[in-house]
């Protein structure tokens, strides 16, 4: 089953424009399939090259153009998977761009610290890209109809939307496993240099059980055992790695506002429930509610992402607990949204936010009106 995937035709537009392509995006969230399907149609054309092997990386390391005009030969796409496991892949990158002008070249990375590390000097000016998360809930929907999709709300939020999870039904608990085995733990901490693979795993269950909570450096800190500073630099590269990201607190205006909050979520739902070993039904646990948030951020994470729109994002609260789960900031208006697994009429956002700053929409999300909220920006 191949789900057709929302930057497809972004990435198309950008062929033969003379720059590198690069794609990247957490293991297994479908980069080099998309790329097969991108380049189905001109497979005589092209040439694959998988950084897994080891001639591979020979070949493409510390190269000269004068061998690279010989391994493409007259080949018009080469397609690089993995290929942040090639040394000084940044300069392979820039002599291809620089000095084989008439052939394509698109690389993916299943690391985005890895590659984009390894990439970002050499080429400045000479790359376009794009980053690939696991399935969207417009992408499936998109795929079989928005009805089934929105029956699959509570499994969406056990399980997740990896693509192998999305298209193997009934071995969803097995597959999440694997993957947060593997690429949790083992490409993580190869990739960062951890020393404490146990502080590691200690801390992703601490904030995989703080979803949707304000998080403080020093109190996991104090949970896990190890330095503040060390906290911060694993969630960093957890972040980089795209396991997670942050969301700070707005504050501006209000006196009474925490100015230096954050908030964590994982892109995925299912392996935030991977990482704690709870796929118990909505129904019989006590944490649906930020089951519920988790999803829905990393939801409209995915959507601003693939339709390439990029408001600045926060939550807010004041000392006095009044809360607003998500704010988005677009050309200076602010768009407000609480989340509400359970809904109920008289659930009200704070009049503080709307007196104090511009507002342009403010809205309750339930699993009712979620929908709108994860489709609002599609072009299609």
């Amino acid at each position: 089953m191949i789900i057709k995937r929302a930057i497809s035709k972004r990435i198309s537009n950008r062929m033969g424009k003379g720059k590198a392509i690069l794609l990247f995006g957490p293991r297994q969230s479908g980069k080099t399939t998309l790329v097969e399907n991108l380049l189905r149609e001109k497979e005589e054309s092209v040439l694959y090259l998988n950084g897994d092997e080891p001639d591979v990386r020979e070949i493409l390391s510390d190269t000269t153009s004068t061998a690279l005009k010989a391994v493409f030969g007259k080949h018009k796409i080469v397609f690089i998977d993995e290929a942040q496991r090639i040394q000084n892949i940044g300069l392979t990158l820039k002599l291809c761009t620089d000095q084989v002008k008439k052939v394509q070249v698109i690389a993916t990375g299943s690391s985005a610290f890895e590659l984009q590390n390894r990439t970002s000097e050499s080429l400045t000016g000479r790359k376009f890209e794009f980053l690939l998360l696991p399935l969207s809930f417009s992408e499936i929907a998109a795929h079989h109809s928005l009805l089934d999709e929105k029956r699959l709300l509570e499994h969406r939020m056990i399980y997740g939307s990896y693509p192998e999870i999305v298209t193997n039904p009934g071995e969803e608990e097995e597959l999440l496993r694997l993957l947060a085995s593997s690429y949790l733990y083992k490409d993580i901490l190869s990739a960062g240099g951890i020393k404490k693979p146990v502080v590691l795993e200690k801390l992703l269950k601490a904030l995989a059980l703080q979803v949707g909570s304000e998080v403080s450096y020093h109190e996991l800190s104090n949970f896990v055992g190890v330095h503040s500073r060390t906290i911060e630099s694993y969630i960093d590269l957890l972040e980089k790695a795209l396991i997670i990201f942050r969301l700070p607190a707005f504050a501006r205006n209000v006196r009474n506002e925490i100015k230096k909050g954050k908030k964590v979520y994982f892109y995925d739902n299912g392996v935030r429930n991977a990482v704690i070993g709870n796929f118990n039904s909505t129904g019989s646990r006590t944490d649906t509610g930020a089951l519920f948030e988790n999803y829905l951020v990393s939801e409209r994470k995915k959507q601003l992402c693939f339709n390439d729109v990029s408001p600045s994002t926060y939550f807010w609260r004041t000392t006095q607990q009044q809360e607003i789960d998500y704010v988005e900031e677009h050309a200076g208006e602010f768009d407000a949204f609480e989340f509400k697994w359970k809904a109920r009429s008289s659930t009200r956002l704070p009049k503080t936010f709307s007196n104090n700053y511009p507002v342009r929409r403010q809205e309750v999300i339930t699993p009712k009106n979620y929908e709108e909220f994860l489709t609002e920006f599609d072009s299609d």
